[in-house]
């Protein structure tokens, strides 16, 4: 068996997949959903949304598999992120010395055929969507072009999860920033006031409330 390599820009695709904040979250639809046509349309017991953490691989979404996670090292997606096209396939795992003796292959789930469309976030393969059957087989080209587009999908859901969490943090800073101005404000002994172009006072201070008799 062979371990898959790591790749170059190991620490910078960690970071990626770290951005999503997505590791050991609950099913959600989407991606269940995603999974379960992959499922459909290549015609494979095994489908999944698998993410390749430092030693582990996760599985977002999963159809057709009651694990939750297989150890990187006997793990075909962690071949796939390293390699140089889009997908990666393997079209009967027991002719393939990477795989012949794998864990996976010899015992279950069984993985003989696998193939794994490359996940990016921010330029680099985070992970997944791989489907998996328990006999040799080929995809078709219509069959391999609907599966980029359901990968895409999920870069697409990642992406979106990324951006979310990158708002929520510049909303905290902003509350932070905007409660320590108050504060100092507060704490000042001259008086601060808001006035609109009517001449209405709209905000005071402590100390000028306390000055204008506010």
């Amino acid at each position: 068996m062979q371990s898959p390599p790591v790749p170059p820009s190991e620490a910078e695709r960690l970071l990626a997949l770290a951005s999503c904040k997505v590791l050991d979250t609950r099913p959600e639809p989407e991606f269940e959903a995603i999974v379960e046509l992959a499922s459909l349309v290549s015609g494979c017991p095994i489908a999944l949304v698998s993410l390749v953490d430092t030693d582990r691989q996760w599985f977002k979404a999963r159809h057709g598999l009651d694990a939750r996670q297989t150890p990187r090292n006997v793990s075909f997606c962690g071949h796939a992120i390293v390699h140089d096209t889009p997908e990666f396939i393997v079209p009967d795992a027991r002719l393939d010395p990477r795989f012949a003796d794998n864990p996976l292959v010899v015992g279950e789930p069984r993985v003989i055929f696998y193939a794994g469309i490359a996940i990016k976030v921010a330029g680099h393969a985070v992970g997944t969507l791989c489907i998996i059957d328990h006999r040799p087989r080929q995809l078709t080209e219509e069959q391999l072009g609907q599966l980029r587009a359901l990968a895409r999908q999920v870069e697409v859901l990642l992406r979106g999860r990324a951006r979310e969490l990158e708002l929520e943090r510049t909303r905290a800073e902003l509350e932070k920033s905007r409660a320590l101005s108050n504060a100092i404000v507060d704490s000042m002994h001259d008086g601060v006031v808001l006035q609109e172009s009517t001449g209405q006072i709209s905000w005071s201070n402590p100390a000028a409330a306390r000055i204008l008799g506010l």
